[in-house]
C-alpha cells in the first residue's frame, strides 16, 4: 500500500470560508415565498455567498420530508471543501458531519507505518460523518477531500439530537450507511482479486457518479495511492485504457472519453455498488 502524507493539509475551514446564519435564512425565506422588503433587498446579497448552491443538491437533503428539512436548515453552514483538506483523521471524534453538494470525499484506511488505500468514496449523494450517528465514536479513517467543491456541514450534536427522533433522517442515514458498507466490501475484494485496470475502471466510474462532467483531476500517484498500488502499474493500466480510445490523460486531467467501454472493462464490482445505492437511496 501506498503513502498519502503529501495531500494533508489543515483540517480547519477557515472563517471566511463559512457563511453566516444571513445566508440560510434567506435561503428558508426565498423557498417558503414569505419576503418583507428588507429580507428582500438582503436576500440576493446573502445567498450569492452560496455560490448558487442549495443544501437541497445533496441527495440525503433533497430527500428529508419539509418539516425535517426546515427544522435542520438553520443549523447547516454553507463550506468550501478545497481539494486535499482532511475533514477528520482516524481515531479522531468528528466534531462536525458534512452533506456534499458536489466535492468528492475519499475515506482512508491508514496502516501504523502510514501506508493507505481508499474504501469508499461519498459525494452529492451521502453524507460524511457516519461514526457520530452509528454510535461508534471515533472516526476509523481518515476522510479527505479528492475533488473541491461545496457543501454544508452541521454540529455532530444537532445531527444527534435529529437522528435521536427517529423517523425520515434517521431511516436516510441508515440507509445510506448500509450502502456505504456495501461499498467498502466491495472495494476490500475488488483490490484483492481483481487487476488494475478493473480496479481503475471502477475508480474512474465511481468519481464519474459523482461529479457533473467526464474530467476528473487528479494524479496518477495520487491513483496509485488510492488504490494502494505502485505508480508503475496505475500508469500502465492508464496507458491501456488511452491507447483504446477510452479515456485522454494529460497532466494530471483525465478525460472519459468513453463510458460505456470502461464498463465493458469493469468487474462486477461496480455494477453491485451502483444497484445497492440506487436500491437503497433512490426508491
Amino acid at each position: 500500500m501506498a503513502h498519502v502524507s503529501n495531500v494533508r493539509t489543515s483540517r480547519s475551514v477557515p472563517a471566511h470560508q463559512i457563511i453566516n446564519a444571513n445566508a440560510i435564512a434567506a435561503l428558508k425565506t426565498k423557498e417558503k415565498g414569505a419576503c418583507t422588503e428588507q429580507t428582500a433587498r438582503s436576500a440576493p446579497r446573502a445567498l450569492a455567498g452560496l455560490h448558487g448552491h442549495n443544501p437541497r443538491h445533496n441527495g440525503l437533503l433533497a430527500a428529508l420530508p419539509a418539516a425535517d428539512y426546515e427544522r435542520l436548515l438553520p443549523h447547516l453552514e454553507f463550506v468550501e471543501m478545497p481539494f486535499g483538506m482532511t475533514i477528520c483523521e482516524a481515531g479522531e471524534q468528528m466534531q462536525h458531519v458534512y452533506f456534499p453538494t458536489n466535492s468528492i470525499v475519499s475515506l482512508l484506511y491508514e496502516t501504523a507505518d502510514g501506508a493507505s488505500s481508499e474504501t469508499a468514496v461519498i459525494g452529492y449523494e451521502g453524507v460524511v460523518g457516519h461514526d457520530v450517528f452509528m454510535g461508534g465514536g471515533a472516526s476509523l479513517n481518515r476522510a479527505f477531500i479528492k475533488t473541491a467543491g461545496y457543501g454544508f456541514r452541521v454540529r455532530a450534536s444537532v445531527l444527534m439530537e435529529e437522528f435521536s427522533r427517529g423517523g425520515a433522517l434517521q431511516q436516510l442515514l441508515l440507509r445510506f450507511t448500509q450502502a456505504l458498507f456495501t461499498q467498502m466490501a466491495h472495494t476490500v475484494a475488488c483490490n484483492r482479486h481483481h487487476t488494475i485496470v478493473q480496479q481503475l475502471c471502477r475508480w474512474l466510474l465511481l468519481s464519474l457518479d459523482r461529479l457533473q462532467s467526464n474530467q476528473i483531476s487528479m494524479t496518477q500517484d495520487l491513483i496509485a495511492n488510492m488504490l494502494g498500488v505502485r505508480r508503475e502499474s496505475v500508469t500502465e493500466a492508464a496507458r491501456k485504457l488511452q491507447e483504446e480510445g477510452l479515456i485522454h490523460y494529460s497532466r494530471g486531467q483525465i478525460t472519459v472519453v468513453d463510458r460505456v467501454g470502461l464498463e465493458d472493462h469493469i468487474c462486477e464490482c461496480y455494477a453491485s455498488i451502483k444497484r445497492v445505492y440506487e436500491g437503497l437511496l433512490l426508491n
